[in-house]
């Protein structure tokens, strides 16, 4: 990657805390006060904020925060061709996983322009002066909020066509210099109860990772959670282990899990299913509004080295920040880098 990093780096699972005036940004952009040079202006800067936000809290591999990013995944929808937007099904009380909009499949679902994630990755590049991961959203993951119907007679023809979109995505990433790559795909556990293709159990998802990830020449992760809406899980029940020992044959070079929220549940699995890939742990609970001082991430972090080797665990948030506010995940980072600092110290046997 360019740069030699410690044992046990410290990294991000992609979104940043947006900074407060971004939020007036976007009431301003959705009530069509902004024009274009006004935006690209204000989220170049919200990038430079993330970055700098990362470095100076001292995290080893970074992202661009996903600031122009909407919602996880809804922004990505206005790029993609065949669909049609519904009545958002729930506008009243606290907002949640049913007050978004879906969409009904009208044509066959493409993406001309791509997701905009090969613009996003060039401009934080060059503002970056550590290695970085660009997240893409998975195949099964764009599913979530489609409605299936139009030219599509399976869902298996539906899913083919996400994968071609998302491998595009994820080579011209690479070619554009990108190496190291995440496929984010919640899905995995958050729809098992709602799409057949994820209750056939591993085999079909993990074909579709092969597919998007066929031939790219650079380092990647799937990071598979428990969903994040308004810091709200989506899974019920939150749990891994119906995913092992299948989601070991990912062909990818680290996992990215959510554990802290769980008080490190599951973690055991990592000894039940011996594998030599990379685990990025998460160790900061991003659900939670408490700051964990450094030794409480340490805590978690030790009891990661009990079941992944300390040459294969990375240290990560459970999940993005981009629902957390902007001094409570700076003050997390700068706890979970912390805490990488004391366990590096303990394993090195220096007090």
């Amino acid at each position: 990657m360019g740069r030699e990093l410690p044992v046990v780096p410290t990294t991000v699972c992609g979104s940043h805390a947006l900074p407060s005036w971004v939020h007036l940004v976007r009431e301003a952009q959705a009530g069509d006060r902004l024009g274009p040079t006004d935006l690209q202006e204000a989220y170049d800067d919200a990038v430079r904020i993330a970055i700098r936000d990362q470095i100076e809290a001292g995290v080893d591999v970074i992202s661009d925060g996903e600031m122009r990013r909407s919602t996880f995944i809804r922004g990505f929808y206005e790029r993609l061709t065949g669909l049609r937007p519904l009545p958002v099904p729930r506008r009243l009380g606290p907002p949640n996983y049913d007050s978004h909009c879906p969409y009904e499949i009208v044509d066959r679902i493409a993406a001309p322009g791509g997701l905009g994630i090969v613009d996003e990755f060039r401009f934080a590049r060059a503002h970056a002066d550590r290695p970085m991961r660009v997240a893409v959203p998975g195949p099964l993951t764009l599913l979530m909020p489609l409605r299936r119907g139009g030219p599509y007679a399976s869902e298996d023809t539906l899913l083919a066509d996400l994968v071609t979109v998302v491998r595009s995505e994820v080579r011209a990433l690479v070619e554009a210099g990108c190496d190291f790559v995440q496929i984010d795909e919640p899905n995995w556990v958050m729809g098992a109860g709602k799409h057949r293709v994820v209750r056939a159990g591993p085999g079909p998802m993990l074909e579709a990772l092969r597919e998007v990830l066929a031939g790219v020449r650079a380092k990647t992760a799937l990071h598979v959670c428990f969903g994040n809406a308004h810091n709200n899980s989506f899974a019920t029940p939150r749990r891994y282990a119906p995913l092992f020992p299948g989601l070991l044959d990912a062909p990818v070079d680290q996992f990215v899990l959510e554990y802290a929220n769980r008080e490190m549940a599951e973690i055991e699995l990592w000894s039940t299913f011996a594998t030599g890939k990379e685990v990025a742990v998460g160790v900061v609970d991003v659900k939670a509004f408490r700051v964990e001082t450094a030794e409480d991430v340490a805590d978690r972090a030790r009891v990661a080295l009990k079941h992944v080797p300390a040459d294969r665990l990375w240290l990560v948030p459970d999940c993005g920040l981009w629902e957390t506010p902007r001094w409570v995940a700076v003050s997390k980072l700068r706890s979970m880098v912390a805490a990488a600092r004391l366990v590096r110290r303990e394993l090195s046997g220096r007090s």
